[in-house]
């Protein structure tokens, strides 16, 4: 299913809450639920923010997005605190990619054109068997699409050291900062200085194969398929 048909059956606006209404830059904010999409849609690496022990932790981990559902897992291991903590309390999960570096005439001006979301929520661990074995695929899929269908299955023993949380998508803040430098109408225009937008590119470069592979095993077609220019987080 497409996200335009996905979008079709669920809100095309996001519900603006205290948390996530856009206070500053305003302009640079969306509250359209395909710009959630597209930027989720476009990643596997979130940071996972929560609060361990009294004081605030901030995890990097995996992730995929059941969009039909409307719901972001979040990959880690059993033995992670801040992912055991994490369903007794509202979290906040973010995914961002940077485009490029905005080089301005003053150092005031200078920016970052990125995407990014802010997700909140309280998320639910995720024990049952068929329900950790669909989202593990989400975030399997998410990563390397193909690759579920293509490895060995996770082990009742693997599936027991493994934690996934289930975070709704129905509270997320979006932004988006796009274009070039802000300072070439005003004096610092007539600086005589160079300035503009260093694009920044996220790709997958040719596999390497694990050096104990034997001889003469072929890359499969979807993992050659990242490694031709698929795009990356």
């Amino acid at each position: 299913m497409s996200v335009k048909e996905q979008n079709q059956q669920h809100p095309v606006r996001l519900t603006v809450t205290e948390r996530t209404r856009h206070r500053r830059l305003r302009e640079q904010g969306s509250t359209e639920v395909a710009d959630l999409d597209a930027i989720l849609g476009g990643g596997f690496v979130c940071h996972l923010g929560v609060v361990v022990d009294g004081a605030p932790m901030v995890v990097p981990t995996v992730y995929g997005v059941d969009f039909d559902a409307r719901t972001l897992y979040v990959h880690g291991s059993a033995a992670s605190r801040s992912l055991v903590r994490a369903p007794e309390q509202t979290v906040c999960v973010t995914v961002t990619h940077i485009d490029g570096l905005v080089l301005a005439r003053s150092v005031f001006e200078h920016g970052v054109n990125y995407r990014s979301a802010m997700i909140y929520g309280v998320p639910r661990a995720v024990s049952e068997g068929d329900e950790l074995l669909h989202g593990l695929r989400v975030v399997t899929e998410q990563c390397a699409p193909g690759q579920w269908e293509y490895a060995r299955r996770p082990s009742r023993k693997e599936l027991a050291a493994t934690a996934l949380l289930a975070l709704p998508l129905d509270e997320a803040s979006v932004k988006t900062a796009s274009g070039p430098p802000q300072d070439g109408d005003g004096p610092d225009g007539e600086l005589g200085l160079w300035a503009g937008v260093v694009p920044l590119r996220s790709y997958f470069d040719a596999p390497v194969p694990d050096p104990v592979l034997p001889v003469g095993t072929a890359v499969p077609p979807h993992v050659a398929a990242l490694g031709a220019g698929g795009p990356g987080s």
